[in-house]
């Protein structure tokens, strides 16, 4: 089997840290084991520690266990005993987990790397003699450079869905992605699609976790500037048919409000105990994402709690969390759950509750774009999405390859009329509850039980949210593509029961997913941590209360001595931040208070 090339950033616990490209010695295979027993020797006789790091560590395990199976343990321990932390059982421990995780692609030049940098030589007398004469270390140094202007021209290419995966998929994707003039154009159609369709498949759920979820995803393309990702923006046609049909229905209800309106103003005053009618909801399925909070919420509610965000640049919807009247990061992040959304309408005076959001949404962007609206690792939204980072192919594309009658707008019209109508038999049928089969469950849960232990051993806990939620997103792939099924069926009951093609299809897409998302997790910018002593500034907003205006903000700046300018600049800096909410003209929200009933009554009264 064709060894795979070792790539430092899958493996470094560190994001970020710069990968040190080393030329080393080839060695065959029956000389491997001398080599590396020469160089332990070494290692032994001057004490020396070339495990400091814990990367460094895990590393060497993976190389050992993947060269020499379980020969390579002694070989680990004997490298690790030098460390002041060393401990028998622990060097076991990881070990096992090396042998479980075999194949991964670390070799053995990791150990020699390190060896040679704690000053350990890797060749004999003789080769050293012949290393160091001048013609060959004129071609080495040649050599040298060559590999690294390479290394600079190629940048790190992410792995694509495997050709194997594409026959087994519902007929319905398999149009979707035909159009395709490259693996990256496939594998994006195929996601874009699917998170389109999570959005409109009414009806259809299923029990995770002991919760019932739905099929809502969240998707994020990142690729630098003209990579292709633009294709990705026909997916939003599969669905625009629901779109018309929510818009057709907001028309009507407005028409017929109109009407209703216009009898109530001619009779208001003569006919006792008329009403006024209300306003008809503004249904529609795409919520635009450069919204004020109420109003995205407000626009969610009136579409039954359903909806997809299809932006194709991901910094509109990191503008809107930013700005001081959109700030709906904690209502997007409950509908992933389908947690209940709750919110103030100023204009009616009234509370709304939410329950079960259905949201659903496609970004794409540059991986600043991705930075601006993930600030850190530890924000809860980097988990819940899918990401996929495409590779960036520098050669011209054949702008004439399309082979569509009418082009791409016509083809994918077709096809969004085509999935219409699974929507509406959906929609006017009965609720159907989507299972997987008793050993699919098993292997469900001892694949991501693999997952978490290797990549927990990688990335670290602030990995754990990522991997837990891509074992929901698997589920909801599963539900999605059971759905299309009824296409080709045209069955449709109570009971939908995954296929054990389409389980293995999300399980193989999972597969690569989760190295997406360990890229990208590893480039985002690590968070800063705060200061534990507390600063004027810090000061000031911790006793503003939950609601206030300007009045109250310059007393509260007058007893602390801080100047009324001085105040309005730190108010300012606030709502930047979101730490303060403006609610309106001169009438704030402290967001860093928790909620309390006592707060809303004060707001009330």
């Amino acid at each position: 089997m064709e060894r795979k090339t070792f790539n430092p950033l899958e493996w470094l616990d560190k994001p970020g840290q710069q990968v040190k490209v080393t030329e080393q010695s080839k060695y065959n295979t029956s000389t491997q084991l001398e080599e590396v027993e020469r160089i332990i020797q070494g290692i032994e006789a001057s004490h020396i520690d070339v495990t400091s790091a814990y990367s460094d560590w895990v590393n060497i395990g993976f190389a050992f266990a993947d060269e020499f199976g379980e020969t390579g343990r002694n070989l680990f321990h004997r490298v690790s005993q030098y460390h002041p932390e060393y401990s028998t059982q622990e060097c076991d421990k990881q070990f096992d987990n090396c042998m479980k995780a075999r194949g991964q692609g670390v070799s053995l030049k990791t150990f020699f790397y390190h060896a040679k940098e704690a000053g350990i030589p890797l060749t004999t007398p003789k080769q050293e003699r012949q290393a160091y004469s001048p013609a060959s270390r004129s071609e080495n140094h040649s050599k040298n450079l060559n590999t690294q202007a390479e290394i600079k021209k190629e940048p790190e290419q992410m792995p694509t869905f495997s050709d194997s995966l594409f026959p087994e998929l519902p007929e319905f994707l398999q149009k979707v992605i035909q159009i395709a003039t490259s693996n990256e154009e496939r594998d994006i159609l195929l996601l874009g699609s699917l998170v389109a369709i999570s959005a409109c498949l009414p009806k259809v759920s299923g029990i995770y976790d002991g919760k019932r979820v739905y099929s809502n995803l969240f998707l994020f393309i990142t690729a630098q500037a003209s990579a292709g990702k633009g294709r990705l923006v026909h997916c939003r046609q599969l669905v625009n048919p629901v779109h018309k049909e929510f818009r057709e229905q907001a028309k009507l209800h407005k028409q017929h409000y109109e009407l209703e309106l216009a009898e109530y103003n001619a009779n208001k005053g003569k006919v006792e105990g008329i009403e006024k009618p209300e306003k008809p909801p503004e249904k529609m399925l795409f919520i635009p994402a450069n919204n004020s909070s109420t109003g995205a919420y407000q626009l969610l509610g009136d579409s039954d709690g359903k909806g997809l965000i299809f932006e194709t640049e991901g910094d509109t919807l990191a503008h809107a969390f930013k700005s001081d009247y959109g700030n709906y990061s904690d209502g997007f992040r409950k509908a992933f759950h389908h947690e209940t959304i709750s919110y103030y309408r100023r204009t009616d005076r009234e509370y709304v509750d939410i329950e079960s959001p259905c949201l659903s949404t496609v970004l794409s962007g540059t991986p600043k774009q991705v930075a601006a609206l993930i600030p850190n690792a530890e924000n809860g939204l980097f988990s819940r999405f899918i990401f996929y980072y495409m590779n960036v192919r520098p050669v011209w594309k054949n702008v004439f390859a399309s082979q569509t009658a009418n082009g791409l707008d016509d083809y994918f019209d077709a096809l969004g009329n085509e999935f219409f109508s699974l929507y509406s038999s959906l929609k006017a049928g009965q609720d159907v509850q989507f299972f997987l089969t008793a050993d699919q469950q098993d292997q469900f849960n001892q694949f991501f039980g693999q997952i978490q232990e290797k990549y927990m051993s990688i990335q670290g806990i602030d990995y754990m949210a990522t991997i837990r939620r891509l074992g929901l997103i698997a589920y909801r792939f599963c539900m999605i593509f059971s759905a299309l099924r009824i296409m080709e069926t045209g069955e449709t009951s109570s009971k939908m029961i995954c296929e054990e093609r389409d389980f293995q299809a999300s399980l193989a897409m999972v597969k690569v997913l989760v190295k997406h998302s360990s890229k990208v997790f590893a480039e985002l910018p690590e968070d800063i941590q705060k200061p534990t002593r507390l600063n004027r500034k810090e000061k000031f907003l911790n006793k503003l209360p939950k609601h206030f205006n300007r009045q109250k903000y310059l007393e509260v700046a007058a007893a602390l001595s801080i100047p009324h300018k001085t105040a309005e600049g730190y108010i300012t800096d606030f709502c930047k931040s979101g730490l303060i909410h403006r609610e309106s003209q001169d009438n704030y929200i402290n967001t860093s208070i928790e909620d309390t009933q006592d707060s809303e009554d004060a707001k009330e009264n």
